[in-house]
C-alpha cells in the first residue's frame, strides 16, 4: 500500500468536452469493450472518483436513507464476494474464468437487492458515471498511461480495486 499513487485529474477538455471521444461499444467483440472499460477506469479513476462523489452528494442531500442503505448494500456484497473468492475454490476459479460475469453478478445483485430495499435512488445516481465508462473510447495519452500501470511501474486504488475483482489479467493489453 506504500507505494499506491492516486493519479492526477484529467481535464474537464479531456475528460468530457472536446477532445473526448466516445461511442457505443462493439458488443459482438465483449474482450475488446472489456479491455477498454479496464484501461479507462485505470486512467480515467480521480475523475470517475470525483463525479461519483458530486452525485452522491446530491442524492444523500435529497435522499440521505437511501443513499446509506445503497452504500452498505454494495459495501457489503462486494466485501463478501472478496472474501469468498479467497476462502472458496469455487468462488474463486469462477472470478478467474469469468471476471467480467463475476463483476456483472456483483453489480447486479446489489442492484436487485436494493430494488427489493428501496434503495435504487443510489445506483440511479451512479448510472451517469457508469454510462460515460460504457462509452469512452481511449486516446493515445490513456494507453500510454496505462502501459505504466501494467509494468508495475505506478499503482493506482482503481489497478487495486480491479485486482480484487479478478480483473488484472486483462488491464493494460
Amino acid at each position: 500500500m506504500v507505494d499506491v499513487q492516486p493519479p492526477p485529474l484529467r481535464t474537464l477538455d479531456d475528460f468530457l468536452l472536446g477532445s473526448a471521444r466516445f461511442s457505443v461499444p462493439d458488443v459482438r467483440n465483449l474482450d475488446r469493450w472489456n479491455n477498454r472499460i479496464i484501461n479507462n477506469l485505470l486512467y480515467y479513476q480521480s475523475n470517475y472518483l470525483a463525479s461519483a462523489v458530486a452525485f452522491l452528494l446530491v442524492v444523500g442531500y435529497f435522499q440521505p436513507l437511501q443513499l446509506i442503505l445503497g452504500a452498505t448494500v454494495v459495501v457489503l456484497l462486494f466485501l463478501g464476494f472478496v472474501w469468498a473468492a479467497e476462502n472458496k475454490a469455487v468462488i474463486r476459479r469462477f472470478r478467474r474464468n469469468h471476471p467480467s460475469l463475476a463483476l456483472a453478478a456483483i453489480l447486479g445483485s446489489s442492484y436487485l437487492l436494493l430494488s427489493v430495499l428501496g434503495g435504487v435512488a443510489y445506483s440511479f445516481s451512479c448510472d451517469f458515471v457508469v454510462l460515460i465508462i460504457f462509452l469512452r473510447l481511449r486516446s493515445l495519452k490513456n494507453k500510454l498511461e496505462n502501459k505504466l500501470e501494467s509494468i508495475g511501474l505506478k499503482r493506482t486504488p482503481m489497478g487495486l480495486l480491479l485486482e480484487a475483482l479478478g480483473q488484472e489479467q486483462e488491464a493494460g493489453s
